[in-house]
């Protein structure tokens, strides 16, 4: 595998690693350490713009593949916390 696609694989796992945080944090995912559905929407909420700051700083610098799955991914996690607020509050 060349490094520029080594390095696509390793963004895209890094974008799911945030992913999976806010999903647990937001209580769509078990804890994997306690087992259990948990919800801290001020987590999920950091890891959100987390991946907002990741987009706006690799600006131009990511390939289609990249932009569309950070893009689609942070669209899914804010359409979900924003569920997880109307049912909080």
């Amino acid at each position: 595998m060349d490094e520029k696609k080594y390095f696509e694989s390793l963004f895209i796992s890094l974008v799911a690693t945030f992913e999976t945080n806010a999903l647990i944090a937001m209580g769509k995912l078990s804890n994997p350490l306690s087992g259990k559905l948990e919800k801290d929407l001020n987590s999920a909420k950091m890891n959100i713009d987390i991946l907002r700051m990741l987009k706006e700083k690799t600006n131009n610098n990511l390939s289609e593949q990249e932009l569309k799955h950070l893009t689609s991914t942070i669209t899914n996690l804010e359409l979900n916390y924003v569920e997880e607020i109307k049912t909080d509050g």
